[in-house]
Order: structure tokens, then C-alpha cells, then sequence
């Protein structure tokens, strides 16, 4: 039995509904991966913020260890030990003075790059939110 037209147009219709029920979901699952490209994106650089944080924080605390301890070998020389292995009050007060400095240092270097953290997350959050 012959097609008729009415048939046709009905079947051309489907196919045409069916293209752009393809083209939809096609469009939908690149713009899910450029979604997921993104997202792994920003959790990359997040890590590689976290990891130049730590080696920062790693080789400021390790600068600081290294100024006390020639700052102590510095008192050792101008204040050298008594008779009997005995250290002179003052020198214990240099000393004691120096190490509460270096741990303030220290502290304030933590809570800088605490900081610094915080804000690249809020930073890289609204960067998400955006998108």
C-alpha cells in the first residue's frame, strides 16, 4: 500500500522531534563534561595553592629555626658559660626573649597563610558559583 502524504509528514515529523531530542541531550552532556573540565580545574589549582602554601610555610619555619640558632651560637660566644657548665641569668633571658620571638614569627606566618587560604577558597567558590 502507498505512502500517503499525510503519513510522510507525520514520519518526517518524529524523525525531526527525534533529531532534536538527540541534539539536546548531545548539547546537555558537553556543556555536564565542560561542567566536570571546569570543577577539575579549579580542584587543581586549589592543590597546587595548598601545596606552594605548605612548601611556604615549610621553608619559613625552617628560616626562622636557622636565625634562632645563629642568633644563639651569637649569644653563646658573647656570653660564654660559667665555671661548671652554669649559663649566666642574662643569657637565659637573651635566649628566652629570642625563642618568643621566633614563635610569634612563626604564628604570625601561620596565620597569614591560614589567610591566604581562606581567601583563594572564597575566591575560587564564587569563581564556581559563577559558572
Amino acid at each position: 500500500m502507498p505512502e500517503t502524504k499525510t503519513q510522510r509528514s507525520q514520519a518526517g515529523r518524529k524523525a525531526a522531534a527525534t533529531r532534536k531530542a538527540h541534539e539536546l541531550e548531545r548539547k546537555q552532556k558537553e556543556h555536564d563534561l565542560e561542567r566536570q573540565v571546569q570543577v577539575s580545574e579549579g580542584v587543581d589549582r586549589a592543590s597546587g595553592l595548598s601545596d606552594d602554601v605548605l612548601k611556604s610555610l615549610e621553608s619559613g619555619s625552617r628560616t626562622v629555626i636557622d636565625a634562632v640558632r645563629k642568633f644563639v651560637d651569637v649569644v653563646d660566644e658573647a656570653l660564654p658559660a660559667l665555671p661548671h657548665g652554669e649559663r649566666p641569668p642574662r643569657r637565659r633571658e637573651i635566649v628566652d626573649a629570642a625563642m618568643d620571638m621566633a614563635d610569634r614569627l612563626v604564628t604570625i606566618q601561620y596565620e597569614f597563610l591560614r589567610s591566604v587560604v581562606h581567601s583563594a577558597g572564597t575566591a575560587l567558590s564564587r569563581e564556581e558559583d559563577r559558572k
